[in-house]
């Protein structure tokens, strides 16, 4: 988690984005649960991500 939220800081900082594409249902719960998926969409994906 602090990998994600750190590459999402970076990516804000640099005017840029952080995306999830094609996570595992175990994966996207555990962002659900600590909140990231409300901070760093996730898409099921890599297409859905890059034409988001």
């Amino acid at each position: 988690m602090t990998v994600l939220v750190a590459a999402y800081q970076a990516a804000t900082r640099a005017r840029g984005c952080l995306r999830i594409a094609g996570a595992r249902e175990a994966v996207l719960r555990v962002l659900q649960i600590v909140g990231l998926d409300t901070v760093i969409d996730c898409h099921p994906t890599l297409d859905d991500a890059l034409n988001t």
